[in-house]
């Protein structure tokens, strides 16, 4: 069986790598496809299996004061003794404004993230020696007490190193100064001391231990083994020891585990990735078929994830008898000077299907929350090749394309990633014990697109199946007759029973042989999502994949108490199989179990998206508008549309706003509950200040063993002196239900740039989509009414890479057309739901 590993590419990779006689093999190929696609494709899950052991690694207290307890094992983590699936998110404080981190931290809440990950970056902390600054948005400690205070873990990555796309990868200039780096020599290791005792004094109190949320920590990040004296593993141990003298005493301590990594397994587990493409490459079209959508089948890497040189795999050995846990699966990416990316809903959502069908057991997203680069005291703070390393990134923005974006937009990827989180959220624990297994039939490399992907993760009979038919860049072919033979200890189970076509695209989770409150559900083409409970009635909710009629086959012959009318019903020797178009309408399916009723929802995958969980309730709501909730309010908002409105499932909740209600019952699960606000059309204007001029020839940087080629060097200062310049008059702020106007520039050219009083506030590299801004956050920035808008054209023998538009339609005088303007406000509406 050909080992099948997943593309982990982060940061810096290596490159990857007459019309009869053409008829006539496409026939063959179709013809054989055909034939086996209409037989189901076995997955054998009856190996034995080894029970969970103990890790090596010598780990943290893992008991807090009240008792509560947060271990691992060879296989899963454990929550108070209990199989624990967690979902973890990035978030770097330092790249938020302070007055925001309340709002996004209830914002990745809402999306099912329960861990925070986050950057101590050094360099933000102390760029200047000896002055640490932990104010403002730099302040560590403030940020654990706000996630804290919401119920949230806190993961620090405290480097030293973190790259983070940073300036010398968050190391301070001064340090580099001072002799060698990253390595166990002694002046290096004395200022990482001194680091690692600010970050413990800023934790004091917030550790695990002392019954704070900060459940671990990250040692270094992208580390190898150089072979120099000092580096490698022992370095690992000693940066463990110094984390561990200052007083970072916590459950878990890991390391990157990609491209060669030193993994001292006796002191750290190995976390992992993928990402969904390769903006640090220097390829300039469209990168082949990315292993990030197949199933890992032998081993956890593929390739580097960004290492200067990097090695490539580690072999298995390097993590054996550690679970799968991941902290870099690509929630979007960051365009670079030279590849601009731009990643679909589908590219970013695809890919936890393919990691958590292959087994993981943490999923950790790197970025959720996008950001802003704060301001130097000595120089610019991004990574750039001028500092040496391998790619231009913008000085301000750190989009990242994130989930939340820059200034917090609630992104199409945020509510579709939501869906799997919260899958994790309720049925983690059930699935965080199965063991994955995988048909015979594998695909020979990424471009095959012959063999269908999938893979499944069982207990016992019980489990769940992953299906992936969605490559980014490529068009998966339906598989016709399509279904799954599940061979497992107690007996096989084929999903569905009549096959049906999967289409193009499509991906999945079809739960097999799940107890759903004393309800046997044999299987589900709709994928669960979500439960919960209200009063005595549990309600499982599935929403249906675009492209699949969902069906549900229930292990019962008893009559159902209610049932939608759009659902068909038919018994067969035992079995109750439901089934129905995609629903326009939630439907519902009620069985009595002994004392207790057990609904079944099936939702569209729209009307899932909409679903969210409140704090302090126990019935989710449903709203289009981008939502965020703590124990009291519920913060709905709307992008241009003052008409807000949203769905409960408790009759004898009364929500209160401060504007007027109207309720309606648009069916016998919801009420609805809907509010006008006051419309405000807000102006603002670009007024041309100076056309520019045909730039200068390109510069070019530095090549890399991996890249031989060099790549163009992003524009400086005295670039932009031939950029066209516009004055962007801007709106006031006060408007009574309005919490924010979102600013999009679309222009083309190839870099733009926004300041304030001489200052630089944003900037964006064009890869074809607007420029997104916001009022509020430029009023905390401190511009005005006005702000310069600077667009520099795009040079006319440019070799970048533009994934859209594509490169033929970029413009290539070095000149730039008048942007266009549009001011969107954002409406609030403020709810209050009783307890």
């Amino acid at each position: 069986m050909r080992n099948l590993t997943l593309l982990t590419v982060p940061k810096w990779t290596l490159p990857r790598n007459r019309v009869l006689s053409y008829l006539l093999p496409s026939l063959v190929f179709f013809l054989s496809f055909s034939t086996i696609a209409q037989q189901p494709v076995v997955i054998d899950a009856r190996a034995p299996v080894s029970g969970p052991k103990p890790v090596q690694a010598a780990l943290g207290t893992s008991t807090r004061p009240d008792g509560q307890s947060l271990t691992v094992n060879s296989q899963y983590l454990l929550l108070d003794d209990k199989p624990w699936l967690p979902v973890m998110g990035e978030f770097h404080y330092s790249r938020v404004p302070r007055q925001d981190w309340e709002a996004e931290i209830l914002k990745m809440k809402a999306g099912g993230v329960q861990i925070i990950a986050t950057y101590v970056i050094w360099l933000h902390q102390e760029e200047v020696e000896g002055k640490f600054d932990w104010s403002d948005r730099r302040d560590l400690r403030a940020f654990v007490a706000l996630c804290s205070k919401h119920g949230m873990y806190v993961y620090p990555r405290i480097g030293p190193w973190a790259h983070g796309e940073v300036r010398n990868g968050g190391l301070p200039d001064w340090v580099l100064s001072k002799g060698p780096v990253r390595r166990n020599d002694p002046t290096y290791l004395a200022e990482v001391g001194t680091f690692y005792q600010q970050i413990a004094d800023q934790l004091q109190g917030e550790l695990w231990k002392d019954g704070g949320p900060v459940v671990g920590i990250q040692i270094e990040n992208e580390y190898r083994d150089d072979g120099k004296p000092g580096s490698g593993v022992e370095h690992i141990r000693m940066l463990k020891k110094l984390a561990r003298d200052a007083g970072l005493d916590v459950p878990l301590y890991t390391v990157t585990g990609w491209d060669g990594a030193a993994i001292p397994l006796d002191a750290v587990l190995p976390v992992y990735g993928g990402y969904p493409d390769a903006p640090w490459d220097g390829l300039a079209k469209k990168m082949p078929p990315n292993e990030v959508y197949t199933f890992r089948t032998a081993n956890r890497i593929g390739g580097n994830m960004g290492i200067i040189g990097g090695r490539g795999q580690n072999p298995a050995s390097s993590y054996a008898g550690t679970p799968f846990l991941t902290a870099e699966v690509g929630g979007g990416l960051e365009d670079t000077y030279f590849r601009r990316p731009v990643l679909s809903t589908d590219d970013i959502a695809a890919i936890p299907t393919v990691l958590i069908g292959s087994g993981a057991n943490l999923m950790g997203f790197y970025m959720f929350q996008g950001g802003r680069n704060p301001e130097g005291k000595l120089t610019t703070l991004q990574e750039s090749q001028a500092t040496g390393y391998p790619t231009d990134v913008p000085v301000k923005s750190y989009d990242f394309q994130a989930p939340l974006g820059e200034f917090g937009g609630e992104r199409p990827s945020f509510r579709r990633l939501k869906l799997v989180n919260y899958f994790l959220n309720d049925f983690g624990e059930l699935l965080a014990p199965m063991t994955p297994s995988f048909p015979a039939a594998l695909p020979a490399s990424p471009a095959d697109l012959s063999v269908p992907r999938l893979s499944a993760r069982t207990s016992g009979n019980h489990g769940f199946l992953f299906i992936n038919n969605y490559l980014r860049g490529e068009t998966m072919p339906d598989r016709k007759q399509f279904s799954v033979a599940l061979k497992t200890s107690l007996g096989m189970v084929v999903v569905p029973a009549k096959p049906i076509d999967l289409p193009s695209g499509a991906y999945g989770i079809w739960p097999v042989n799940l107890n759903l409150g004393g309800l046997t559900l044999r299987y589900s083409t709709a994928q669960l999502f979500h439960r919960f409970t209200v009063g005595e009635e549990a309600y499982f909710c599935f929403f249906a994949i675009p492209g699949i009629d969902p069906e549900l086959a229930l292990e019962t012959s008893q009559n159902p108490v209610s049932l939608s009318s759009s659902l068909i019903r038919h018994t067969e020797d035992g079995v109750t199989y439901l089934n129905t178009h995609d629903p326009a309408q939630i439907q519902q399916i009620v069985y009595q179990i002994g004392a207790k009723k057990i609904h079944l929802l099936l939702f569209s995958r729209e009307q899932a998206e909409h679903t969210w969980r409140v704090p302090g309730q126990s019935f989710p709501l449903l709203t289009s508008a981008d939502f965020y909730a703590d124990e009291h309010t519920v913060t709905l908002q709307s992008n241009g549309d003052p008409n807000i409105s949203f769905s409960i499932f408790d009759r004898s909740s009364r929500p209160t706003t401060s504007a007027s209600l109207r309720s309606s019952k648009p069916s016998d699960l919801l009420t609805t509950y809907a509010s006008r606000l006051s419309a405000v059309s807000p102006k603002g204007s670009l007024q041309l200040v100076s056309l520019g001029s045909h730039r200068d020839p390109l510069h070019y940087g530095s090549t890399f063993s991996w890249r031989k080629q060099p790549i163009p060097v992003a524009p400086d200062d005295q670039d932009f002196e031939h950029a066209s310049r516009w004055t962007l008059d801007l709106p006031k702020l006060a408007y009574g239900d309005v919490s924010d106007i979102r600013i999009f520039i679309e222009y083309q050219g190839d870099v733009a740039r926004l300041s304030s009083g001489g200052k630089l506030v944003d900037d964006d590299f064009w890869n074809g989509r607007p420029w997104e801004l916001s009022l509020k956050d430029l009023r905390q920035e401190g511009v005005d009414r006005q702000a310069e808008l600077k667009v520099l054209g795009w040079p006319k023998d440019s070799p970048m890479y533009l994934e859209a538009p594509t490169p033929s339609e970029a413009p290539r005088d070095g000149l730039s057309a008048k942007p266009v303007l549009r001011l969107i406000p954002q409406y609030q509406l403020e709810v209050h739901l009783a307890p």
